[in-house]
């Protein structure tokens, strides 16, 4: 069964597409940490650490629903095995599969939140959620020629043509106690989802953060953002403004982890339901 957590009468399911090694060496994706920095987000998070020593990358999308009531998705994995992904992650993903073993029947799913437009972010999205709206920011629709060719004849021209493209401008409340919160950087328009009752807060991250080693030190860059002082802000500015809180993130081993990152190892704290999936067969 998929891990869940639980905001107030919110369940958060975290839906694992895929996982595999990811494409260049880790060094190159994050230039600037140190071999101390490395050494302690291993210690933290070992299972994101491969067998030839790389970067082992799981690929997440996040389910929300109070009740039996409609799903929002965060997300839509990496997708078929003709998706835009093809190209360099583990396709085919099953996120079908996962949506079955938790109980989701994706007509269900009334909304579909794309954090970003990077391939593995929307690979399942349209025909599979023919119920939803699948919400983007405005920003990131105006820097299409940062994203795959074919991502506006595949997925966006169908979504508006049907009238399922609904178009954000920064922080909107989706339904009580969930809110789209904008975080720009690792690309234009990068948005993220924040789940709060009371002091309880559960962040569905996206890429504002991709690795154990930028809760080590949030301002390193990772070498794939868009604009890096800009998404270095945002991760600085949203872990500081709302921590602390339960981070759900596509990327990292562990679906759910507590923030402040300083926690780790301590009572109660640290990575919650880690261990490496195996690549989908």
């Amino acid at each position: 069964m998929p891990l869940t957590h639980t905001v107030g009468s919110i369940t958060v399911t975290a839906l694992l597409d895929g996982a595999g090694p990811f494409f260049q060496p880790r060094e190159e994706a994050f230039p600037g940490a140190t071999d101390a920095q490395w050494h302690e987000a291993d210690r933290r998070d070992p299972d994101a650490v491969g067998p030839d020593g790389g970067w082992w990358l799981p690929f997440r999308a996040f389910a929300l629903r109070a009740g039996d009531g409609p799903v929002t998705l965060v997300d839509a994995g990496i997708g078929p095995a003709d998706a835009l992904a093809a190209s360099w992650a583990p396709v085919p993903g099953r996120l079908p599969a996962e949506l079955t073993a938790a109980g989701i029947d994706p007509a269900d799913v009334r909304t579909v939140v794309l954090t970003h437009l990077h391939s593995d972010h929307v690979g399942w999205a349209g025909p599979l959620f023919g119920n939803a709206d699948h919400l983007v920011q405005r920003a990131e629709l105006d820097a299409l020629e940062l994203f795959h060719p074919d991502l506006p004849a595949r997925l966006l021209g169908p979504l508006r043509a049907a009238g399922r493209l609904r178009v954000l401008d920064g922080e909107t409340r989706l339904t009580p106690g969930v809110r789209v919160l904008s975080t720009p950087g690792h690309t234009p328009g990068h948005q993220s989802v924040l789940v709060e009752h009371g002091d309880d807060r559960l962040l569905v991250t996206g890429d504002l953060l991709v690795h154990s080693i930028q809760l080590v030190d949030p301002s390193l860059p990772y070498a794939h953002e868009e604009d890096p002082p800009r998404a270095r802000a945002s991760r600085e500015s949203t872990l500081r403004t709302l921590s602390p809180l339960l981070l759900a993130t596509p990327h990292l081993p562990a679906p759910f982890t507590p923030h402040p990152a300083g926690g780790w190892g301590g009572k109660g704290e640290g990575a919650v339901g880690g261990s490496r999936p195996p690549l989908p067969g």
